[in-house]
């Protein structure tokens, strides 16, 4: 299971003209998922996400974690594109949707998550605080 983690000032997702989820500052995820995934994974990810100490402290060091802050979750089953070979991603280590579907949901649910709409063409807009931009990774 990947993440990218953005930290944002705002987010929010657009789906056929409507805002299916926004916040204001807090973490915008990108979330893919793979074959192996399991829910165990998914509770490991999602817990490192909450507990990711990126927000500036009263000193101005990064060593605050989320607390009341708000969380943005995209599905992104392109973070599996593998380019190795030529030009064109190819998809296949990223899961199939009856496989990546419930995951993603169990990981918004998890986090509390303001979300997109799993499969659909969204329009993701943000604004990065910082930027400051992490990549996760939990094998599975």
């Amino acid at each position: 299971m990947r993440a990218l983690v953005q930290r944002v000032s705002r987010a929010s997702v657009t789906v056929e003209g409507e805002i299916t989820g926004a916040i204001g500052p807090g973490l915008l995820v990108l979330l893919g998922v793979t074959h192996s995934d399991t829910e165990a994974d998914c509770d490991r990810l999602a817990d490192k996400v909450r507990a990711l100490r990126i927000f500036e402290d009263a000193d101005g060091k990064m060593n605050e974690a989320l607390g009341e802050r708000d969380i943005l979750c995209v599905s992104q089953f392109t973070l599996y594109g593998d380019t190795r070979r030529g030009n064109r991603p190819a998809f296949v280590d990223a899961a199939r949707p009856e496989t990546a579907e419930p995951l993603y949901e169990r990981f918004c649910a998890r986090v509390n998550a303001q979300r997109g709409v799993f499969g659909a063409h969204m329009d993701v807009e943000l604004v990065n605080d910082g930027p400051v931009t992490l990549l996760l990774e939990i094998p599975g």
